[in-house]
């Protein structure tokens, strides 16, 4: 079957008109019944960031895992990525998590986590989807909604854990928490490790989440951390699941970089499994020749954590993660973490300045997203194919090029990669223009 709700992260909309209440519920009953299988009633965990339509969407989901017959537990604000890990740590059958991750306040989502911690598989979202459109489940026993206290300190102690050894003793580091749902672990995991930190993004309102700050807005932190008073930054996304970073000099430190660095370390520390790492295609092409010659093996697969995740299973790898700031290492869980992500990054740097890393060298990029009222129709388009096929043969051997469909949003996304900027931009500019012609 077709899936009509689901895209690559989830479902995820406006607020109120595409992810509605009567949809949370739906869909949390139809998520219910699906795991119900096993017998007993299932347990569900609940987690949101910190948008105005978050408390109406965990009242929502809540009411649809009791009507199916399950017990929800709501955890309340926390990133992403503490999600897979109490599920995991707790024994629970699902886990949902209530957030929209970069989009602005009045966009929100719902995503499911199985009881492995694993972000559901496309055929199990397609089994939601069939349920959800049979209608409410057959009357039964109703389930119960419970306070699950306790998470915050449950999902920092999993951090501390696993970066115990990690002294930040002097290091004067400012994060950007977006005003999301890391605007309480990030700061108090890194100080529990020994930092000067100085926080901003810190006073969520329900409506400022991403705005102006975060990863979307990085330059907001690499402003900061130019000024001087701190060695380095790093600012995460609305549901935290993803990070970038700013050197003491401003330059702003992508996902590519950052996931080159860890490798690099890890497999000089001799824990990196496989020697290999899984990306994306949007990593830019000198990350592939810096592995080449640190000799660590890439995968690399379609945009989404999700296939990044699926390529480390079926190689038994553990690192990997997108530009855009998603990285996870499966030796600590199996999702993206920023906050994990930049931590990481601390320890790869074993004490050395951001700003002198040497981990590769990036080719000039130039990615424009261009607003399409019809994504597919417009990746079909003769005349954009034909586009992209002269672009890309003009490159080949000295860049690249990549024109694809949003897996979130009416997007678009044309990125090309070229020896100098000067020429990104132009190929860039000559396929955008391409796109707008047949999708004015």
């Amino acid at each position: 079957m077709a899936r009509r709700l689901f895209g690559t992260d989830g479902v995820r909309g406006v607020a109120g008109r595409d992810v509605t209440a009567e949809l949370a519920l739906g869909l949390a009953a139809a998520a219910v019944r699906r795991a119900s299988a096993g017998g007993r009633p299932p347990q569900v965990l609940v987690l949101r960031d910190t948008r105005e339509s978050g408390d109406m969407l965990e009242a929502a989901t809540a009411a649809g895992v009791a009507q199916a017959g399950g017990t929800a537990l709501l955890g309340g604000v926390l990133p992403t990525p503490a999600a897979p890990l109490l599920v995991r740590r707790y024994g629970l059958d699902l886990g949902v998590v209530l957030s929209a991750s970069h989009n602005p306040f009045h966009d929100n989502g719902i995503k499911f986590f199985g009881a492995d911690g694993d972000k559901l598989s496309d055929e199990a979202e397609e089994e939601i989807e069939a349920l959800f459109e049979e209608g409410p489940p057959p009357a039964g026993p109703i389930g119960r909604v419970r306070d699950f206290h306790g998470t915050l300190e449950d999902y920092l102690r999993e951090l501390h854990t696993r970066f115990e050894g990690l002294d930040l003793s002097g290091v004067k580091v400012l994060l950007d928490c977006a005003h999301g749902a890391a605007y309480r672990a990030a700061p108090e995991i890194f100080r529990r490790l020994g930092a000067e930190v100085t926080a901003i993004g810190v006073d969520p309102d329900g409506r400022n989440i991403n705005d102006g700050v975060g990863s979307t807005h990085v330059d907001t932190l690499a402003a900061a951390v130019a000024e001087g008073a701190h060695d380095l930054g790093f600012a995460f996304d609305g549901d935290a699941d993803r990070v970038l970073a700013a050197d003491r000099r401003g330059q702003v430190v992508d996902g590519d970089e950052l996931i080159a660095l860890a490798a690099v370390h890890l497999r000089e520390a001799g824990r990196l499994p496989g020697n290999g790492v899984a990306v994306t295609v949007m990593t830019n092409y000198g990350f592939h020749t810096a592995m080449r010659k640190g000799g660590i093996e890439v995968a690399t697969t379609q945009v989404g954590d999700r296939y990044v995740l699926e390529a480390l299973r079926e190689r038994g790898w553990a690192l990997g993660g997108e530009q855009s700031g998603h990285i996870m290492d499966l030796g600590f869980a199996p999702s993206g973490d920023g906050i994990a992500a930049a931590l990481l990054a601390l320890e790869s740097l074993e004490g050395a300045d951001l700003a002198e890393r040497h981990a590769m060298e990036k080719l000039p990029q130039k990615l424009v997203n261009v607003r399409v009222g019809d994504r597919e129709a417009a990746m079909n388009d003769p005349a954009i194919v034909e586009a992209r096929e002269r672009e890309a043969e003009a490159l080949e051997g000295r860049g690249r090029v990549l024109v694809r469909p949003s897996g979130t949003e009416p997007m678009v996304r044309v990125m090309v990669e070229a020896p100098s900027e000067e020429e990104a931009a132009e190929v860039c500019d000559r396929l955008v223009s391409a796109v707008q012609a047949v999708t004015a």
